[in-house]
């Protein structure tokens, strides 16, 4: 969340950001609240100081042993007062938070301003896009030809939007997250964490997925506890009210998670084969970080999602996304894109984004070096490194050959006993 004098001082610049990344929020209503509240704290103060000096004055006569009734009874009036005062200043503070937190982050300077998609700017762009000698075929259908993913069975156990992978296609997923965490810490210098599932409703407030995206999650039914949408909100939350030493910094952390999102607004939108589905496998990429060294980390987290894509032999384009395209609590985001030519689309593979303080100021998380008199908000930065289905999309439609197999990239070839195809 931004910080609420950020607010009431620059309400402008506010209502500028708020514009541009497509949300509606009332400030101005926010600004009244949020003065009616101080105004309210104020009076509290005052009648406090008034209710000290009368018991200050209640004490001396009781000393003297003199009548103090009529000073009991202002007392008493006044700590009525008080206690009124306090409700309604708690009722319009948490009125006041839920302004807060549906506010989004601000975008930073170098975003593009934009409604949406068509605003987003490609920076860069890798490898060649195959030219077949054959029309080539989606992955739907090379896995079911090859036996590798089950849709029809995953439906009967689950439903629609699930998958199962099957024999060498099951082999396939687990080589590639197994080979994404070897090569981000053995090579890329980033701590393996292996993070619960399931995690409270604070967590997922921490890290902007609530109360914004409540609908797209999966929430228990007796338990206030929700399926990770993603391992960003485990791996960020790992150090929620806690202040860093900041000879520590950066910290960079890896985890696999399976991920489940129940997309609840997109109905009937690139809902065919693993596009679009509830449950899939991702490895992330999250580091804590001081606000001067942020966004040159953001350079770097993006390196390090883009070497998996390029060991993996794979052509992909780099966007800057819009203002009106970007999440909600991110200040830049770029996304790596994998074309697949089988269904002739571009696949978003990884968001690279830094948060600036926002998440940390929502999970309460600071640092503090021996120079600093006071500690401060981190910037906290996530990106994919890579996310399945999409990348195993890109996989078996760009290796593909025209006899039905799939050439295995030579970098994940170790990590599925040498196998060099996936043939009928």
């Amino acid at each position: 969340m931004l910080d609420i004098k950020f607010i009431r001082e620059n309400p402008e610049i506010v209502k500028k950001a708020v514009k541009a990344k497509g949300f509606k929020v009332d400030i101005d209503e926010f600004l009244r609240l949020d003065k009616e509240k101080r105004n309210l704290i104020t009076e509290v103060e005052k009648l406090k100081n008034e209710k000290n000096e009368k018991s200050n004055k209640i004490g001396l006569l009781m000393q003297k042993k003199q009548n103090a009734k009529d000073l009991l009874g202002e007392m008493k009036t006044i700590s009525q007062k008080i206690v009124e005062i306090e409700a309604k200043m708690e009722i319009i503070t948490q009125k006041c938070m839920d302004f807060v937190y549906n506010i989004p982050n601000i975008p930073h300077q170098s975003v593009p301003i934009g409604s949406g998609t068509e605003a987003n700017k490609v920076i860069n762009e890798w490898g060649e896009v195959p030219k077949f000698k054959f029309e080539p075929k989606s992955h739907i259908d090379i896995g079911k030809d090859l036996g590798i993913l089950d849709f029809g069975r995953a439906a009967k156990i689950s439903g629609s939007g699930f998958v199962l992978y099957m024999g060498l296609g099951a082999r396939l997923e687990r080589a590639l997250y197994n080979f994404m965490l070897d090569l981000h810490t053995k090579k890329h210098g980033y701590k393996e964490v292996f993070p619960p599932y399931l995690v409270n409703r604070r967590s997922m407030t921490g890290t902007g997925q609530l109360p914004l995206l409540e609908e797209d999650m999966y929430r228990l039914k007796d338990e206030d506890l929700f399926l990770i949408p993603t391992a960003e909100v485990p791996l960020t939350n790992i150090h929620a009210n806690e202040i860093l030493d900041g000879k520590n910094l950066p910290l960079h952390y890896t985890a696999y998670s399976a991920c489940f999102r129940r997309e609840a607004g997109s109905y009937g939108k690139d809902t065919k084969g693993l596009i679009r589905v509830h449950q899939f496998d991702k490895v992330e990429l999250v580091k804590f970080v001081e606000p001067k060294t942020s966004y040159d980390e953001l350079e770097s987290l993006l390196k390090n999602a883009l070497h998996v894509i390029e060991l993996l032999e794979l052509p992909y384009r780099v966007q800057i996304l819009s203002s009106g395209d970007m999440s909600f609590a991110a200040s830049k985001c770029y996304d790596v894109e994998l074309w697949a030519p089988g269904i002739k689309k571009w696949l978003e593979v990884s968001s690279c984004s830094n948060f600036e303080s926002f998440q940390a100021r929502r999970a309460n998380i600071r640092y503090k070096t021996k120079d600093m008199k006071k500690p401060e908000f981190v910037h906290t930065l996530n990106g994919s490194g890579v996310a399945l289905a999409r990348l195993v999309i890109a996989i078996l439609e760009i290796h593909q050959n025209k006899d039905g197999s799939v050439n295995i990239p030579k970098a994940l070839r170790p990590f599925m006993d040498g196998i060099k195809a996936i043939k009928q």
